[in-house]
């Protein structure tokens, strides 16, 4: 293997056995300089085993047939494992039996908790670890619960531990605008994965020319002059707003933003704790009609139309009182109005001609481009898809474009197999223009761009970093494409002067003497340790406050009381289930559960929905455990909890105040099928 003089300059420490944290932007080859790491360290270590650690499914595969397979096949055992792998049960065999280990961390932590033989596996049983995209080692995330168990052994004097290797392009400023807070954020990450961060400071000149920046224009469109649909939109809010009187000590700010969104959700959450449904109903409501306005900010007005025609459809099907009527009325008394207005020309987002011209300036017959428009949702993407589609001069300039999209469960998400498929067309320029949300900007094997766009985003200075990276091709150009004085402007102003603290930051860190570092770390480390133990022991407390029957479930819709805590079983530490076959009459099943995998022990069945009169809210789905048992798979968020305490919300299971006892296979088919 060859490397470029800036990458043998970083991977110099790391060969020395160091821990070291490698600090390259995008397209630097930082996974190139990890696999030549961790080819040097298999050839001179005794019993070497290396675990590369991923935070997205879909780059098991990519590191492995792409960076790792092609070095170290030849003489090492490679195994790739995610958790769509059979081998994922038997990690702790493939560890044992294999040189290179690259799979998701989840994996790796599932291991280091679990006790059975074949599963298990000790810090001990790895020499080198190394994480990609190591600056999502903070907070709750799966990489800093790994190290977490490291520095614990860490610090108690345990030995031996695995040599640390940490891939990224930034590592932030953690939200500090000053540099003192900067430097302690790069130092917590430092902390939190034991290492040093090296960058190249004798060969930048080679860096600069291997990774060209791209030239960045800012394309700015004057606010609209005239948004009668927008104002309609208002208009309706305010309709709504004096129909449920909210609370005195209750502020809304201004419609048609984030912040807003964030208001309605407590007030929602606040109706449901004080069981005033018509408070609840209201601020869900006002939720949709907010996000209109946000998607007619960025979007075309139809857009924004079409999502609530879709919200008041299915609402229109499921009146419970007067609260209902009203609410459905208002759309169904302004539906043609609002239509009417959507489809205005002389109205519509001035954005979305900026952004034709934006994408023209780069695409044209016969021109060989290739571009990412990045985007902020998954609805947002397949817009700006039919837009394209639906675009007589975009479609004359050759666009071919197609959404690439997270990979997950749901009619909304990709699956890994369509996200392949989807890059795989754009490698070979089948495609040439991929209308992204995040999933993009970082890990994804995509080829060179000479455009990329960000268009309707607020993010943080290391997303920023990483699109901006994806523009490297030769003359290639970044483009913001945002309203004057904006929201995205600013922002992007701001990450530009975020990123330069970030390089300040991290050259204060490399400035300080081995002794002042080794300090500031293990003063972190020892921290966090308490920290972390103070946050388990409150959790722990929290998780047991209430016994399992003394919580009542109620339907976070109608409010109707329909199972108890006592009833819930957990099943394969994931899905929270109910046993009491009284529950059934409270449900209605619907269409079959389409999932992108297949499971072991269990299969989806049919989706269920509150059957209280015309509620229909969404429950969850039943499953048929080992082709015997079926059972209600529920959501905690369709649910209020009535506890001691109080009525209360929460969005996870992690959350609630009681412990949910785990399923017991034996015991329901005992219960349930005495005959058996």
């Amino acid at each position: 293997m060859e490397l470029y003089g800036y990458q043998e300059e970083v991977v110099e420490r790391a060969l020395q056995r160091e821990n070291i944290i490698i600090w390259l932007p995008t397209g630097g080859g930082k996974t190139r300089a990890a696999v030549y790491v961790a080819k040097k360290h298999l050839e001179n270590t005794s019993k070497a085993k290396v675990v590369v650690l991923v935070n997205k499914v879909h780059l098991v595969d990519q590191h492995y047939k792409k960076e790792f397979k092609p070095h170290l096949g030849p003489n090492f055992k490679l195994v790739p494992v995610s958790g769509e792998s059979d081998t994922k049960d038997f990690f702790g065999k493939v560890v044992q039996d294999s040189h290179v280990v690259i799979c998701t961390a989840q994996i790796l932590y599932n291991a280091l908790m679990n006790k059975e033989e074949n599963k298990h596996v000790e810090l001990s049983d790895i020499t080198l670890l190394i994480f990609d995209e190591c600056h999502h080692t903070h907070k709750e995330g799966v990489y800093n619960k790994i190290m977490g168990c490291y520095i614990e052994k860490k610090l108690k004097g345990e030995r031996p531990l695995p040599q640390i290797l940490g891939l990224t392009a930034s590592p932030g400023t953690g939200g500090a605008k000053i540099l003192e807070r900067a430097v302690d954020h790069v130092l917590q990450i430092c902390a939190n994965l034991d290492s040093a961060i090296v960058s190249t400071k004798n060969c930048a000149s080679e860096l600069k020319k291997k990774v060209p920046r791209p030239m960045k224009i800012f394309d700015i469109v004057e606010k609209r002059p005239e948004d009668p649909f927008g104002d309609h939109l208002k208009w309706m809010m305010q309709l709504i707003h004096e129909y449920m009187t909210i609370p005195p000590d209750f502020r809304l700010r201004e419609c048609g933003t984030q912040e807003y969104e964030a208001d309605v959700v407590l007030l929602e959450q606040e109706g449901v704790k004080k069981g005033k449904r018509l408070l609840a109903q209201c601020a869900l409501h006002l939720r949709q009609y907010n996000d209109a306005l946000l998607v007619n900010d960025t979007l075309r007005m139809s857009d924004a139309y079409s999502s609530l025609e879709e919200f008041y459809l299915a609402k229109s099907q499921t009146a419970i009182d007067g609260t209902d009527v009203f609410l459905v009325g208002l759309f169904q008394e302004n539906q043609r109005k609002l239509k009417k207005l959507a489809g205005d020309p002389r109205y519509e987002n001035p954005k979305m001609f900026k952004l034709e011209s934006t994408l023209l300036r780069q695409f044209g017959p016969g021109v060989q481009s290739r571009g990412i428009l990045f985007s902020k949702t998954r609805k947002s993407t397949r817009c700006l898809n039919d837009w394209v589609l639906n675009n007589k001069a975009l479609q004359d300039a050759g666009i071919k474009a197609a959404i690439l999209t997270g990979a997950g469960n749901g009619i909304n998400y990709m699956t890994q197999n369509e996200q392949t498929d989807t890059i795989r067309k754009f490698r070979n320029g089948s495609l040439n223009l991929l209308i992204s949300t995040s999933v993009a900007e970082e890990g994804l094997d995509i080829p060179e761009c000479n455009l990329v766009v960000r268009y309707g985003l607020l993010t943080n200075e290391i997303a920023q970093q990483q699109a901006t990276g994806r523009a490297r091709a030769a003359d290639s150009q970044y483009s913001v494409v945002a309203q004057k004085g904006g929201r995205e402007e600013r922002r992007e102003l701001l990450n530009e002067c975020l990123e330069e603290l970030t390089g300040k930051a991290i050259a204060k860190v490399q400035e300080m003497s081995l002794q002042q570092f080794d300090r500031k770390i293990n003063a972190l480390q020892k921290e966090a340790v308490i920290c972390r133990k103070f946050a388990e022991s409150r959790q722990r407390e929290k998780s047991s406050r209430n016994t399992a029957d003394s919580v009542k479930l109620l339907c976070r819709n109608c409010f109707k009381p329909v199972a108890s805590g006592s009833d819930i079983r957990i099943v394969e530490d994931a899905h929270h289930v109910i046993i009491n076959p009284d529950f059934k009459r409270h449900y209605k099943v619907g269409g079959q559960m389409v999932l992108p995998k297949s499971f072991e022990d269990w299969e989806p069945g049919r989706t269920i929905n509150c059957n209280n009169g015309s509620c229909n809210m969404k429950w969850g789905f039943e499953i048929k455990y080992k082709k015997i048992a079926l059972l209600p798979n529920i959501a905690i968020k369709s649910f209020a909890l009535d506890t001691p305490e109080g009525r209360r919300t929460v969005k996870k299971w992690k959350d609630v105040s009681f412990i949910a006892e785990n399923f017991d296979f034996v015991d329901y088919c005992k219960d349930n099928f005495p005959d058996l």
